[in-house]
């Protein structure tokens, strides 16, 4: 797995569209491989980073292993997932824009491949602001998921010194 992650996975959009054709799965294909290795390296360690203490103590109290699942190991990879969803979201609108930069007849990246081929500056970074933009609402529901799944939380700090 690790070396797979080494890879320079965006290099694969080629390979996807010849595999898969021009289609939508090429950039599904491309954006899974961009996002796979973050959020599978995050939950990993969430749940590799379980108390040994806190696991005893809820197999001590009767436990099984489905409820152990979702009070012990479920909450600890929570966490460590939607840190990593934050960034795999960026990640998975980027592997999609390059499909299509690189072979589509619609979308984003046609948009801006079409602009960036006669010199339209203004074209490219409208492209580039849409993406923002929809990077932005994106993961404000994807914060809006996480505040709604982890309500155990502490509340972050006031930000008052």
């Amino acid at each position: 797995v690790k070396m797979a992650n080494a890879l320079p996975r965006v290099v694969l959009a080629p390979i996807f569209a010849l595999w898969l054709g021009l289609g939508i799965w090429s950039k599904v294909a491309l954006g899974v491989t961009l996002v796979f290795f973050i959020v599978f390296f995050n939950v990993y360690q969430g749940v590799k980073e379980v108390s040994p203490t806190v696991l005893a103590n809820a197999r001590m109290l009767g436990m099984n292993d489905r409820q152990l699942m979702r009070h012990v190991f479920w909450p600890s990879a929570l966490s460590w997932m939607f840190s990593s969803l934050h960034t795999a979201v960026g990640f998975a609108l980027v592997g999609a824009v390059v499909g299509e930069y690189l072979g589509s007849a619609a979308g984003l990246g046609y948009r801006i491949h079409q602009a960036e081929g006669v010199f339209d500056v203004t074209g490219v970074f409208s492209g580039m602001l849409v993406l923002a933009v929809f990077v932005i609402i994106i993961d404000t529901v994807v914060t809006a998921i996480e505040n709604r799944l982890m309500v155990w939380r502490p509340a972050p700090a006031s930000g008052q010194t």
